[in-house]
């Protein structure tokens, strides 16, 4: 798939819309969710490709010995950290890595962006084929089941997505289900000011919350 020539811009500008001046909020929140809850899937001495990066706040804050990046967002470069391998390019065209390079894969908010189910297999798929056996592939992202009319409140998102049709596309593709959650994170945090940093630890310290406020399922598979 060969992104349309304009498609980067219109990304970005999207992207500036939503989140330009909330930068040290996003970062802030990323560092606590990396630290509580990702990098115990992301060996410290390992391999992490975060899918559909955006501006860097998971993959510049989690610990890893190789960090890489896909997004045809222009401005991701400049927001990544130096020593983060980025690739510009469609997530659905072959990852310019070799086959079981990768400890783990990363995707947050992302794959609902996506035009089709089919370009969410093909993501898939490439993971699959560059996860070391054991590997792991963890998707968050906003449950349809959850919220149904304000999931497309987004004029970009297309693919409707809950954990269990994530679940069902993985198992399909090969991989094992290890933890799934329906209810994880608050549905978003674009367009406000995002919890004190002590209120997010707690949160994350009482998944018997999660219930009551986690509108984001958690999907974590590993390749067998």
């Amino acid at each position: 798939m060969t992104p349309h020539p304009d498609h980067g811009d219109e990304l970005a500008t999207l992207y500036r819309a939503r989140f330009e001046g909330a930068d040290e909020d996003r970062v802030r929140v990323w560092r606590i969710l990396v630290e509580r809850v990702f990098q115990a899937y992301v060996p410290a001495d390992g391999s992490v490709l975060d899918v559909g990066c955006g501006w860097g706040e998971f993959i510049n804050a989690v610990g890893a010995k190789r960090r890489c990046a896909i997004d045809l967002n222009p401005d991701a470069r400049a927001r990544l950290a130096p020593a983060v391998e980025f690739f510009r390019q469609s997530c659905a065209d072959p990852w310019p890595l070799p086959d079981a390079s990768l400890d783990a894969v990363f995707t947050s908010n992302f794959l609902e962006h996506l035009p089709t189910k089919d370009l969410v297999v093909a993501t898939v798929e490439q993971a699959v084929r560059c996860l070391k056996p054991g590997g792991r592939m963890i998707c968050m992202g906003p449950n349809i089941r959850l919220v149904p009319g304000a999931y497309w409140d987004f004029f970009d998102h297309h693919v409707p997505l809950s954990e269990r049709s994530l679940g069902e596309c993985l198992q399909s593709r090969g991989l094992k289900i290890e933890r799934s959650v329906a209810r994880f994170l608050p549905y978003t945090m674009s367009g406000r000011k995002p919890p004190a940093s002590n209120l997010i630890r707690a949160y994350l310290a009482m998944p018997f919350a999660w219930p009551l406020f986690g509108r984001q399922f958690l999907v974590v598979a590993r390749r067998p």
